[in-house]
């Protein structure tokens, strides 16, 4: 990627959800979630630019209203991927330049977790594809299906991703066994992204609901940056309040810093 270059982040946001419509618009703590992951993504020292890509006139025009840049999207394309592709395509990223996809549900995010994921395009020739994942500390997350799991190689490469407990400790002594979740984040060069939203989807993917997936069924490659930092995502609207008591908390720190 080079030391003066930096990537473009693309935040993928529709208006609807299965469990949540008109998610991205909800207020956190006096600002719409999607305001607050945009906000967070433009103070990552490794991203040039953010931009919001939506199928919704709604959320384009809340965008704008915080002085953001958004791009209206189809509304046939069917998942975050083909969003964030269609964008580069749009914004004529070049082929060797890396490009963010940040979920838009994530709106207490550490930004550094970016720049943690896109330190291996600097070290690692020819990498396509990297993504996030912290070390599980709460126990209800090892078995929830909602939490995804990965396993990683000796080399930090994934070798699976699954909303099962992996891996399974068969003698039952899970306090001997490191667990991660996999967080929402992905970064690849453009290249990479073409390919991989072309790609056919895989038959772990189905029956996982898991698109990450479809690369290593493909034979491709992704590198896990283990980040200390967890990014919760708000999912229903009980999450509101705890995600709004982790705001209030991140505001007492910095207060706190700058005191």
């Amino acid at each position: 990627m080079g030391n003066a270059m930096k990537a473009t982040a693309i935040i993928p946001s529709r208006y609807g959800s299965k469990r949540l419509e008109g998610k991205p618009l909800i207020p956190i703590a006096g600002k719409p979630m999607i305001q607050r992951v945009y906000e967070l993504a433009m103070t990552a020292k490794s991203i040039h630019r953010v931009i919001v890509a939506t199928d919704d006139h709604r959320i384009l025009e809340a965008v704008k209203a915080f002085g953001g840049q958004a791009m209206m999207t189809p509304d046939t394309l069917p998942s975050g991927t083909d969003r964030v592709a269609y964008t580069a395509d749009e914004l004529a990223i070049k082929p060797d330049e890396v490009v963010v996809n940040i979920q838009g549900d994530q709106p207490i995010f550490t930004p550094s977790c970016i720049d943690e994921m896109l330190a291996p395009f600097e070290t690692i020739p020819g990498l396509d594809m990297a993504t996030l994942a912290c070390k599980i500390t709460n126990p209800r997350e090892i078995n929830d299906p909602k939490d995804v799991k990965v396993v990683m190689d000796h080399q930090g490469f994934a070798l699976y991703f699954s909303r099962a407990r992996i891996p399974f400790p068969r003698d039952d002594d899970e306090q001997s066994v490191d667990f991660y979740k996999h967080l929402g984040f992905y970064a690849y060069t453009r290249r990479f992204l073409d390919l991989f939203a072309n790609l056919p989807a895989g038959m772990l993917e189905n029956i996982e609901k898991l698109e990450q997936l479809r690369v290593l069924e493909h034979g491709y490659r992704i590198k896990v940056a283990v980040t200390k930092h967890d990014s919760p995502e708000m999912d229903l609207i009980e999450d509101i309040e705890r995600i709004e008591e982790a705001i209030l908390q991140q505001q007492k720190k910095f207060r706190g810093n700058d005191a």
